[in-house]
């Protein structure tokens, strides 16, 4: 059964009396375990496809099925609840508090959870996260203190720390050097290869792309392509994946 399933998504934006058609009718299927790569120039439709696989916008018509459930007409209280619980994000800026330490910025998903869950089991759950990433001995350091590479993979152990079964990472390595974003792909490749968690990726780079076991290319709001990939191998450094639990 799919992660994800699409039927005939369109996402229609209507600005002043004229009309953007940025989905065209997209349809796929994502099995557990993928790391599906979208990749299309601006403009191309990927970012609204990926606020919409994220529930962060509803489409216009077509249905969305996250886990064998029809997200697409849901409530906004229950769309917060399935972003919380079923999904991690990974963004092009770290979106980390700068005053903050690795392990507290890594918390922040956990004080949304429901039943409120003690500051202890938060701490442990942080620093398991932080070690799945390869960053357990950066815990107490300030966010401002840490390279942006690190940074990420703290952005990374926060999208993982709700235990999520999806990884949505939006253009991951936009704000890092060549040598840094191997890096975070391998991170990313890591999480599927050891933990089995889905990742989805977006990005304009066919370098990045290449990280993925499938690729899709989107233009102009439709599925050009979508094709099995082998994907670059081989871990930049080890990486301490322990199952979280």
């Amino acid at each position: 059964m799919p992660v994800i399933s699409l039927k005939d998504i369109k996402k229609i934006y209507t600005l002043g009396d004229n009309e953007v058609h940025a989905l065209r009718g997209i349809s796929l299927d994502i099995e557990a375990g993928e790391f599906v790569s979208i990749v299309g120039p601006s403009g191309s439709g990927k970012s609204t496809m990926m606020h919409i696989l994220g529930c962060l916008d509803r489409p216009t018509s077509g249905q969305y099925c996250l886990d064998d459930k029809d997200v697409s007409s849901l409530s906004g209280d229950e769309l917060a609840d399935i972003r919380n619980k079923r999904i991690g994000f990974v963004f092009q800026g770290f979106n980390l508090l700068p005053r903050t330490t690795a392990a507290e910025n890594v918390e922040i998903p956990l004080l949304y959870s429901r039943p409120v869950m003690g500051a202890t089991e938060r701490h442990e759950r942080a620093m398991k996260a932080l070690e799945v990433v390869g960053l357990g001995d950066r815990a107490e350091h300030g966010s401002n203190q840490l390279s942006g590479g690190q940074q990420q993979r703290v952005a990374i152990a926060r999208a993982l720390v709700n235990t999520p079964s999806l990884i949505l990472a939006d253009e991951p390595t936009g704000n890092l050097d060549t040598k840094t974003s191997i890096d975070v792909m391998h991170v990313l490749q890591d999480l599927r290869e050891r933990l089995g968690i889905t990742i989805v990726l977006i990005t304009h780079e066919p370098e990045i792309a290449a990280y993925g076991t499938r690729i899709i290319t989107v233009r102009d709001g439709a599925i050009l392509s979508d094709e099995a990939n082998v994907p670059h191998e081989g871990l930049a450094e080890p990486v301490a994946a322990q199952m979280l639990g």
